[in-house]
């Protein structure tokens, strides 16, 4: 047994990760007026400070508002719509359909777990690709396609069953889940009990 472990330490290849200050962002997360710098540093050089930053493809805001996100996603949504338009212009709705789905929507949908804007433009913002994307496949502004919301509504409880059933990565957040003191005549035993906050950020202007 000691000789395999001997053997495989001389198989390790040390890996050290290197990290360039000048790419380095700092950023807090508060709705306070009056901040005090931050003042981090690598080594010798100091980390610049940031209101916003992007992480896996989202932008975080320090007051974790979701406008950018949400003007960058239709942003990138509305040149894809637009490149499908102009290649099947003459496509017929099959073909349309096909398109909006493989290439449109899922980057709408993307996030949709986390990124869930409450506030009507942002909202709007959103829709308003998906209903441009109906009138050009279906040639009418009525449409029998999931909504947005549905889809974020779909995400979230899709993510909450992950946390709940401990999938390998979402084991983390699984203990920060609270579970009732008691249950009721009519209640399961797979129940969560409410987080009580002081505030939904989401809606606060």
């Amino acid at each position: 047994m000691q000789k395999d472990l001997d053997t495989l330490e001389e198989w390790v290849i040390e890996i050290r990760i290197k990290i360039n200050p000048g790419k380095s962002k700092a950023i807090r997360f508060t709705r306070a007026w009056l901040k005090n710098p931050l003042g981090y540093s690598l080594g010798y050089q100091k980390v610049s400070e940031a209101s916003s930053c992007k992480y896996l493809g989202i932008i975080l805001r320090s007051d974790l508002n979701w406008v950018d996100q949400v003007n960058y996603t239709a942003q990138k949504a509305w040149k894809a719509l637009l490149f499908v338009m102009h290649v099947l212009k003459k496509g017929n709705r099959n073909a349309k359909r096909f398109a909006y789905t493989s290439l449109v929507h899922p980057i709408l949908e993307y996030r949709s777990a986390c990124c869930d804007p409450c506030r009507e433009g942002q909202i709007n913002a959103l829709d308003q690709v998906q209903k441009k994307a109906a009138q050009f496949t279906n040639h009418t502004k009525d449409s029998e396609w999931q909504t947005l919301a549905q889809s974020r509504m779909i995400a979230r409880l899709c993510a909450l069953f992950k946390v709940y059933s401990r999938e390998w990565a979402w084991k983390a957040i699984h203990d920060r889940l609270q579970w009732p003191y008691c249950l009721g005549r009519f209640d399961h035993v797979h129940k969560i009990s409410d987080r009580k906050q002081r505030m939904d950020i989401r809606n606060c202007k």
